[in-house]
């Protein structure tokens, strides 16, 4: 005799429930409560991440804010900061004079401009001709380049060793100009020395008397 091992478990199988189509046609009741409880681990990963992006994005600003204060109100960051535009500007300015002017060899090949760097004057670029190009081109088109670079005047000079190196300054200022004048304090009270009449005895009259 084979002992029935499905007594109390036939229950349990959903192929020996009667009323399988009827809980198919149940309808759940989810509430807000349980949704967030069964999305917990979900909801705080979610929230963890935001909260970091924010975070990162609020010292971001703040960074950058700070940042920003001190190159203008400190004078050796804004002085720095100057000088670097003015390199970059410089470099992109030559760049687009060697395209204008047709500093380029026949294939459309440009000089490479190795460095550029401030100096007390401006800047200084130096720059590597390509085969077709040389230090007299440049020379030729001196108001070119400093009209290019919006600058007081610029200087070529070629390299004594190597003459496909070309050094490139760019005059903006100059240092040997005053930086201060000293005004009269005449001029400051707005007025001005009046002539002082001569008298009828005046040595400087005698030749002038009638007899």
């Amino acid at each position: 005799m084979f002992k029935n091992t499905s007594r109390g478990t036939g229950n349990r199988n959903q192929r020996n429930n009667p009323y399988l189509l009827d809980e198919m046609a149940v309808r759940f009741h989810r509430s807000a409560a349980g949704v967030a409880w069964r999305w917990r681990t979900e909801t705080l990963i979610l929230a963890a991440v935001t909260a970091a992006i924010w975070r990162l994005a609020a010292l971001g600003a703040i960074i950058l804010g700070t940042a920003a204060v001190l190159v203008v109100a400190v004078p050796v960051t804004r002085r720095f900061t100057l000088r670097r535009f003015w390199c970059v500007l410089a470099r992109h300015r030559l760049q687009r004079l060697c395209y204008e002017a047709r500093l380029h060899t026949r294939s459309g090949r440009l000089p490479l401009i190795l460095w550029t760097r401030p100096t007390k004057v401006g800047e200084r670029a130096h720059v590597l001709c390509r085969a077709g190009i040389c230090a007299e081109d440049f020379e030729a088109h001196i108001g070119e380049l400093r009209a290019a670079c919006y600058a007081r005047d610029a200087r070529v000079t070629r390299n004594r060793r190597w003459s496909q190196l070309v050094t490139i300054d760019i005059i903006r200022r100059d240092t040997l100009a005053a930086s201060h004048a000293v005004a009269s304090p005449l001029v400051s009270h707005g007025t001005r020395p009046r002539p002082v009449p001569l008298r009828d005895d005046h040595p400087s009259l005698a030749d002038t008397r009638q007899p």
